[in-house]
């Protein structure tokens, strides 16, 4: 049976997942079922390594030509506030789905931390993200990478929605509280944020937030679109004093591991009537999952071949790279990427 893999931080109740923050679990969703439930979670610590080896493996078994992972890649993709199971799992497999019809190979998971549905829950929803940040790193991050095989570490990537930016960041200044997680020489690949709900100023040269994340990563792709209206919301609920890095961009003096990809003079030619997005969704925030062009973009910087500036389906307009509805390089599957250096073959 096909399935997809969930990490949840939900609480059970009866038999339910609830809003509340408990235990991690590792789940296989029957790609049948419309949301995960605690049935689907894994027994044991046989099933958990079982879990585990199942998603490298799928990761290693379908090795990208056009990245440049000596082995698979695994994209954890990090809801935000506001969403209900079974639109977080749309979501998971409709991402998978993009990215494989854009030419990407690689294994998509969830990382399931609880949110209401409901904005009157918004700053809850963000001390309830606090609250499960270290398990992103404790419970994911670190199991996969180390659980590789063969000597090569698995590349591990990150994409986060909306407050799952939050999470990914307040992650990586958590793991670097913890004595273990600090000492350890775990890294992660590409980060992406996607609607990121996390001031603008986070993502400058210096902060003090984001600096454990900027040690762990190989680079941050921001794409931002003044035309967010959720995080316009967002932003009031903060008096407008913290303009939001998913509607304003990065900011003037930008960590160096930082590409900001304004993606508003794409999306405002898009029709809503026309868009794939999760029903119910804000579109303005939540049109990226579900877009061609976005799922190429994002397809191209987890595979890293291509420089962040040379990436097709940017433009540079007044000195900002620009999304842009570009197909990748006619003849890219005869680069021959994976041979190393010298003319030998990626291990």
């Amino acid at each position: 049976m096909v399935h997809d893999y969930v990490i949840s931080a939900r609480r059970i109740a009866q038999t339910d997942f609830t809003a509340e923050p408990g235990p991690v679990r590792y789940l296989r969703v029957p790609s049948d079922a419309p949301a995960a439930r605690p049935s689907h979670a894994t027994t044991g610590a046989g099933d958990l390594a079982g879990w585990i080896d199942e998603v490298i493996g799928l990761a290693d078994g379908d090795e990208n030509p056009h990245s440049i992972s000596l082995r698979g890649d695994v994209l954890v993709f990090v809801h935000g506030y506001n969403n209900d199971p079974r639109t977080i799992l749309w979501r998971q497999r409709r991402l998978r789905a993009d990215l494989a019809a854009e030419g990407w190979r690689g294994t998509v998971i969830g990382f399931d931390w609880p949110c209401a549905v409901s904005t009157l829950n918004y700053l809850e929803d963000r001390w309830d993200a606090a609250a499960v940040a270290l398990e992103l790193v404790r419970g994911c991050v670190t199991r996969l990478a180390k659980a590789q095989r063969r000597g090569c570490v698995t590349n591990v990537h990150l994409l986060g929605h909306s407050t799952g930016a939050y999470v990914i960041m307040e992650a990586f200044a958590q793991a670097e509280k913890d004595g273990a997680l600090f000492k350890s020489p775990w890294r992660v690949g590409q980060v992406a944020f996607i609607g990121g709900d996390v001031a603008a100023s986070s993502l400058a040269g210096g902060d003090a937030w984001s600096a454990p994340m900027f040690r762990r990563i190989m680079r941050l792709t921001n794409y931002s679109s003044p035309y967010d209206a959720a995080l316009a919301v967002s932003n009031a609920k903060r008096l407008g004093t913290a303009p939001r890095v998913g509607r304003v961009g990065a900011p003037a003096d930008p960590e160096a591991k930082v590409v900001d990809v304004d993606c508003g003079p794409y999306f405002v030619a898009l029709d809503p009537a026309q868009a794939v997005f999760a029903e119910g969704a804000n579109f303005t925030h939540s049109w990226h999952v579900g877009d061609r062009v976005f799922a190429r973009d994002l397809a191209m910087t987890l595979e890293g071949a291509i420089d962040r500036r040379a990436i097709p389906t940017r433009r540079l307009a007044q000195g900002r790279l620009v999304l842009c509805d570009q197909p990748r390089p006619a003849f890219m599957d005869a680069w021959n990427i994976r041979a190393m250096p010298g003319g030998g073959a990626a291990p």
